[in-house]
C-alpha cells in the first residue's frame, strides 16, 4: 500500500513539473550489490581488452564467470553445470582444509601444546602406542585404528554427500550447491542481492584455497616443513630463504 501510494505521488509531481513546463529530475539510478560481478557488463579477465574475448555461451549468469575459457570446457551446458559443482565443492573443501593446514601451527607457535602441529605428519601419529589425539585433546576423539577412522569417514561422508544431492528431511528439492533452509541458520541467503556477492565472494575465496593448498603441498616436498614455518624463516632471512633458492637447489626433504 506505501510502495503504491508513494508511487502515484511521484508520478503526480512528474505530471505537474510537466505541465510548468519544467524538466522533471531524473532520479537516481539504484546498482544492486554485486551486479558488477554478473551479467554481460560485468568484470572480465582482461578488463577493458575482454571485448572479443569472451565466449558467447559464458553469459555471466553464474557467481565466479569472468569470461574466460581458452579450452572450451564450458561449451557443453551438461558438462559446465558438472564442471561448476566439481570446482564450488572442492573450493569449499580447500577453504576448510587451508584453514586446517595452518591453525595447528599457529596455536603450536602461540603456546598451544600438540604432539604434531604440522599437517602432513600430524596423521602419523595414529600409528603410535596411543594413537591419535584431536587437537592434543584425548577428551575430543581419541584414533586408534586407520581403519576405523577410514571406514567412518567413508560413511559419514557418503550419508552427507547422498543428503546434499537428493535431499532429506531438512528440505525436499533443494539446490545442491545453495541448499538453504536448514542449512542457513544465519540467514546469510535473505537478501538476495547479498546472496548474490557472497556466491562471487565464496567461489574467489576458493579458487584461491585451492592455489594455497597445491603451494603447501609442493612446500612440503621441497621444505620438508609446514608453511607458517616456512614463512617464518623466510621473513627471518628473505635473501636465503626463498623460492628461487630452492628451485635452483631443489632436493626433495
Amino acid at each position: 500500500m506505501a510502495f503504491a501510494l508513494a508511487s502515484r505521488k511521484s508520478a503526480s509531481v512528474v505530471c505537474a513539473a510537466t505541465k510548468k513546463g519544467t524538466k522533471a529530475t531524473k532520479a537516481p539510478k539504484v546498482v544492486a550489490k554485486g551486479i558488477e560481478f554478473y551479467g554481460p557488463d560485468r568484470v572480465k579477465w582482461l578488463g577493458p581488452y575482454s571485448a572479443g574475448s569472451t565466449p558467447e555461451y559464458l553469459t555471466g549468469e553464474f557467481p565466479g564467470d569472468y569470461g574466460w575459457d581458452t579450452s572450451g570446457l564450458s561449451a557443453d551446458p551438461a558438462t559446465f553445470q558438472r564442471y561448476r559443482e566439481l570446482e564450488l565443492i572442492h573450493a569449499r573443501w580447500a577453504l576448510l582444509g587451508a584453514l586446517g593446514i595452518v591453525t595447528p601451527e599457529l596455536l603450536a607457535k602461540n603456546g598451544v601444546s600438540f604432539g604434531e602441529p604440522v599437517w602432513f605428519k600430524a596423521g602419523a601419529q595414529i600409528f603410535q602406542e596411543g594413537g591419535l589425539n584431536y587437537l592434543g585433546n584425548p577428551s575430543l576423539i581419541h584414533a586408534q585404528s586407520i581403519i576405523a577412522t577410514l571406514a567412518f569417514q567413508v560413511i559419514v561422508m557418503g550419508l552427507a554427500e547422498g543428503y546434499r544431492v537428493n535431499g532429506g528431511p531438512a528440505g525436499e528439492g533443494l539446490d545442491p550447491l545453495y541448499p538453504g533452509e536448514a542449512f542457513d541458520p544465519l540467514g546469510l541467503a535473505d537478501d538476495p542481492d547479498s546472496f548474490a556477492e557472497l556466491k562471487v565472494k565464496e567461489i574467489k575465496n576458493g579458487r584461491l584455497a585451492m592455489f594455497s593448498c597445491f603451494g603447501f603441498f609442493v612446500q612440503a616436498i621441497v621444505t620438508g616443513k609446514g608453511p607458517i614455518e616456512n614463512l617464518t624463516e623466510h621473513l627471518s632471512d628473505p635473501a636465503t630463504n626463498n623460492a628461487f633458492i630452492f628451485a635452483t637447489k631443489f632436493t626433495p626433504q
